[in-house]
């Protein structure tokens, strides 16, 4: 990775490598502040190796609270934990800097029970409150409380600030046509709508004082009707780099409202999407740029830069999914990095619930800690080489004990080998590619084909059993007694193949009955998806998949119809009820495919829990839920033995 080694100065700091650990959100603030949690978090990835750690950001002003856990970066209070941060970093030898923000109009009064205040009057179309328009004098506070902020960040020890005007800020909105329609001096054409950020900048910069570094994180393509585009961009960097006010330029894509499936986009979304942005902007200015645009990989990475697209490469989950990427990538072990999958469920899911960030790749993401060192060297038998399988394997392995697996098909995956089946889901597939890798560099001794019975347990005589046999499909009360009604996992494995018209029942609102609708219809099926939910995938939108559904299903004409339930089959006719009005219904189809509950699969647990030997459940074997906890539950059990 010969770019990627290279040092590079930004500013006044210098950074030992290329990768940068951009600002995110993590919902680990405690009362505005910064915890040991995060100094943990962010201490782990300049041990891992990243060139520049750049935190979340820091509120300047105390009516912006557009979340709960926000830090409040304007408190003095927050002082104490900001150097903590800044000491677990720089233990590692790598620079942090702190980014700053006001969100503006992307918020509500939820939480201050003040107006929203933003250049204009323009309701963000997520949170839909209408916002009081900022006075001169309110600017003139706002300045003044970036710099307070400012000034803490040098007090508390980072090596530099970066000044958000992207995702969610009130900066962006002030650069935005699309929000910004004033006809004051902070109005109009592209100088006046910067104005504010000069300002903003003008004043960091005196506030940070010599020897620390100044960048700004730009909106490169929001994404909005009449809102900033490329061209615009590259003006506005080339604007601030001329007049010497940043020492780097951050890009990104989208809005952290309308358009955050392009912010952090799903894994359907090819590595590498943005790096055209980059490459514009780099054009056009003398400072570094840092790239951004999933890079799942260090060789992605390495070929930005190679290819001039930018100066520094920002990865956030590809961090989260492993805090040794960057290490990984230095030392020539590239092949052992554990790929992010994109799937967002616990870093962009988890956030959005109001919950910490976690990772389904990386179940420690938010809880570091050393492995603990157990008392003595057990010998432990895990039966079924799914995630949560291969998860608890692969821990156990690294503290010390002896692991083998027992995997009953050819081939270890479990379910989430079948999901990768799916179109638009391949990208779950290094979930366990990768987890089996790691139990081989570990020693477990992975052995498939292997059907496990509890007299064959018992002949083993292991001192811990992990059962990961994960769930089983269970036909559903209303399918009646044909044929033609299949579970989702039937049509991804190729053991039936439905033709005609097919109705998909979405019982649990994530990805099964959508993709499986979308294969389908790709086949040449006449296919309906029907839920009792009042949108068809419903967590979808947690994920951020939803945009990129609604997309195919209409290209594919996939119908949707919601608020039914499915009430009985009787050959190719199916009764529906919709449940807010208590109307019947009926449906003619070839094939009902149901993605409905299934059950456990606890029929060794049920074998052993009385055998006198030590039996832990992980995964679907325990409770049917998705890969996250899976990998969860298999971490804590590879800990706990």
């Amino acid at each position: 990775m010969r770019h990627l080694s290279v040092p590079l100065r930004v500013g006044p700091v210098t950074l030992p490598n290329r990768i940068v650990f951009p600002a995110h959100l993590t919902n680990f603030a405690v009362d505005g502040g910064f915890t040991e949690r995060h100094a943990a978090y962010y201490a782990a990835r300049a041990a891992g190796g990243a060139g520049l750690v750049v935190t979340e950001e820091c509120s300047t002003d105390p009516a912006d609270r557009s979340y709960e856990k926000l830090v409040r970066g304007h408190d003095p209070a927050v002082l104490p934990g900001m150097r903590r941060v800044a000491e677990a970093v720089h233990a590692h030898g790598v620079p942090v800097f702190a980014q700053v923000n006001h969100n503006g109009g992307q918020s509500d009064s939820l939480h201050s029970r003040m107006p929203v205040l933003a250049p204009s009057p323009v309701p963000d179309p997520l949170f839909r409150e209408v916002p009081r328009e900022a006075t001169t004098a309110d600017l003139a506070r706002l300045v003044a409380g970036y710099a307070d902020v400012a000034a803490r960040c040098a007090a508390a020890g980072f090596d530099g600030v970066e000044v958000q005007a992207s995702q969610s800020s009130l900066v962006r909105q002030f650069l935005s046509r699309a929000t910004n329609r004033r006809a004051d001096r902070y109005g109009g054409p592209l100088e006046s709508r910067a104005r504010f950020l000069v300002e903003v900048l003008t004043a960091v910069r005196e506030a940070l004082g010599p020897g620390r570094a100044l960048g700004v994180r730009l909106a490169d393509e929001e994404g909005l009707h009449g809102g900033t585009a490329l061209a615009e961009a590259v003006a506005t960097a080339r604007l601030l780099a001329d007049r010497g006010l940043v020492d780097h330029v951050s890009t990104t894509v989208g809005v952290a409202t309308a358009t955050l499936d392009r912010v952090v986009p799903p894994m359907t979304t090819p590595p590498g999407y943005a790096r055209y942005l980059s490459a514009a902007i780099r054009s056009a200015v003398g400072v570094p740029v840092i790239g951004v645009g999933r890079f799942l990989t260090p060789a992605q990475a390495e070929r930005a830069l190679a290819d001039g697209d930018c100066d520094l490469v920002g990865a956030v989950r590809a961090q989260i999914a492993d805090p040794g990427f960057a290490a990984k990538a230095l030392t020539g072990r590239d092949g052992e990095v554990r790929r992010c999958l994109g799937c967002n469920q616990e870093c962009v899911g988890r956030v959005g619930l109001n919950r910490p960030l976690g990772c389904v790749t990386n179940p420690r993401a938010g809880r570091e800690a050393p492995l603990p060192v157990p008392r003595r060297r057990r010998r432990v038998l895990v039966v079924g080489g799914g995630p949560a399988g291969l998860r608890a394997a692969a821990t156990a392995a690294a503290r010390g004990h002896a692991v083998t697996v027992w995997e009953q098909a050819d081939r270890t995956g479990g379910a989430i080998r079948v999901a990768a089946s799916a179109p638009g889901r391949e990208g779950l597939r290094p979930l366990v590619d990768d987890l089996a890798a790691e139990c081989a560099r570990a020693g477990v001794a992975l052995r498939t084909g292997v059907r496990a019975t509890a007299a064959r347990v018992r002949a083993e005589a292991p001192d811990v059993v992990v059962l990961a046999t994960g769930a089983r499909a269970v036909r559903p009360d209303w399918a009646g007694e044909g044929d033609r009604v299949v579970d989702v996992r039937d049509v991804l494995t190729g053991a039936v193949e439905p033709t005609g018209d097919v109705l998909v029942v979405d019982d649990l609102g994530a990805a099964a009955a959508t993709s499986v609708a979308v294969l389908l219809a790709a086949r040449g099926c006449t296919v309906e998806v029907v839920t009792a939910a009042l949108v068809v995938g419903q967590d979808l939108g947690l994920t951020l998949d939803r945009p990129g559904w609604e997309r195919r299903a209409a290209e594919l004409g996939i119908r949707r119809t919601t608020e039914r339930l499915v009430t009985a089959v009787d050959g190719c006719t199916v009764r529906l009820l919709h449940h807010p009005t208590g109307a019947a219904e009926e449906r003619t189809a070839d094939w009902v495919v149901a993605a409905t509950a299934p059950r456990a699969d606890d029929e060794l647990w049920s074998a052993l829990r009385d055998s006198g030997l030590e039996v832990h459940r992980v995964g679907d074997c325990l409770a049917p839920r998705r890969a996250g906890a899976a990998t969860l539950d298999g971490d804590r059990v590879g800990l706990a033995v």
